[in-house]
């Protein structure tokens, strides 16, 4: 595990945090010694984990609801983050969902519209309005989460979730690009299939055991098998050379 000190007083912004991935890496951030304004999406009433809790209590932990979906959910939050940090060093954006499964001669405008807002459209806003703070830092680091389904395009029903994601990866590389003479690195984390409520609401479990079977490691990866990816790649001293990359997180599903 990595040092309880490597993130010591450095500010860390998540998005999608309140559940799978997200939430592993809020902890694993929050185990580092960083401060952590934590997006728990739009159910605020839901119950959060101890940890969380008292890192909240211990003002370590920001707890932040909002809906992307929504046209000032990104907006509000990213407001928010100006109240609490003078300056932000890690900015992960993670949050996104597939919405549903939808047929391609079925899609309706209105479904088309919110996987590409809530995927797409909230990391470039996200990203923009925390710009001037990821500045202020000097030695700051973006970490967007994409999926194995922007390369392979995913399954039926997800056509637009996966582009969105791929969106988001070529996104990153033009940043990294852009971002490098301030001083701010730019990567992504790519999980495959992870067992989280994400492929309990938009996978059976036949396919997911068919999955599992194909995996050369033999099993579905979990929100632990990724987060360490996230703080490699957000912390300079471990990755300083690194930018504009795609860690693909899969068990081996692409080489298959």
């Amino acid at each position: 595990m990595f040092h309880p000190k490597l993130f010591e007083n450095r500010n860390v912004v998540i998005t999608g945090a309140g559940r799978g991935i997200g939430l592993e890496v809020a902890r694993q951030f929050l185990d580092c010694g960083a401060h952590v304004l934590v997006h728990i999406g739009r159910d605020a009433d839901r119950e959060l984990p101890d940890f969380l809790m008292e890192a909240e209590a211990d003002r370590r932990a920001f707890l932040i609801a909002g809906d992307f979906a929504t046209g000032h959910g990104a907006r509000d939050f990213i407001a928010a983050a100006g109240e609490r940090f003078d300056r932000v060093d890690v900015l992960v954006n993670n949050a996104g969902t597939m919405v549903g499964r939808f047929p391609a001669g079925e899609l309706t405008d209105e479904q088309y519209e919110k996987i590409v807002h809530l995927n797409q459209t909230s990391v470039m806003e996200v990203t923009r309005g925390v710009l001037p703070l990821l500045r202020a830092s000097g030695d700051a680091a973006i970490v967007n989460t994409v999926s194995i389904s922007a390369l392979t395009g995913g399954s039926p029903g997800s056509a637009i979730y996966s582009a969105s994601k791929a969106f988001v990866a070529t996104y990153s590389k033009a940043l990294a690009r852009e971002l490098a003479p301030d001083g701010i690195r730019v990567n992504c984390v790519s999980p495959g299939t992870i067992e989280t409520d994400f492929h309990e609401r938009y996978s059976s479990r036949e396919k997911l055991e068919q999955t599992r079977k194909s995996t050369p490691l033999q099993r579905l990866g979990t929100p632990g098998d990724c987060a360490p990816a996230y703080l490699f790649l957000a912390a300079s001293t471990l990755s300083g050379y690194i930018t504009g990359q795609v860690l693909e997180i899969n068990g081996g599903q692409l080489i298959c």
